[in-house]
């Protein structure tokens, strides 16, 4: 594949992490064609395992989201900035911290924009713990799938 083919398909997956945070948008299912595309156009060993390894993760990461409540953090209160914060956070924190830094990113991100929004620490904590009920699991769930398979797909393209 060329540089701007690559490029392409990096824009597209960092338009699914971005749809993870919007409901409705399918973030994961753009994460898994960007890397289907990639696939079928570098036909090798690697990148068909990077497809395997992607779509289980995906399925799996169905399950578990079947297991958790649904989303409903837009009737908890959530605001736009406190996707952006906790997906960033994410990002941040897989970046720092391969892999496990997800979920403390996540995390903190909620908490930095619930700092921001109402100013004390008690109150930014306990309305961190009421976003994650809501349902910041179950994106968390989703968006930590989602950087796995950017993740695999970049150390791919990288290194192999």
């Amino acid at each position: 594949m060329g540089a701007w083919e690559l490029l392409l398909v990096g824009a597209v997956m960092a338009l699914g992490l971005c749809g993870v945070l919007v409901p409705g948008v399918p973030g994961s299912w753009l994460v898994w064609a960007a890397v289907a595309v990639w696939a079928l156009r570098e036909p090798n060993g690697l990148a068909w395992a990077i497809l395997v390894g992607a779509t289980v993760v995906l399925l799996a990461s169905q399950v578990l989201r079947w297991q958790l409540p649904p989303r409903r953090l837009r009737q908890a209160g959530a605001t736009r900035s406190l996707e952006f914060w906790a997906g960033a956070g994410a990002v941040i924190g897989f970046c720092v911290l391969p892999v496990v830094g997800a979920v403390p990113g996540f995390m903190g991100g909620i908490y930095v924009s619930e700092r921001l929004r109402l100013g004390s620490h008690g109150d930014a904590l306990a309305s961190t713990r009421t976003a994650m009920r809501a349902g910041g699991s179950n994106v968390l769930v989703e968006l930590f799938a989602c950087l796995l398979i950017v993740g695999a797909w970049l150390g791919a393209v990288i290194w192999g």
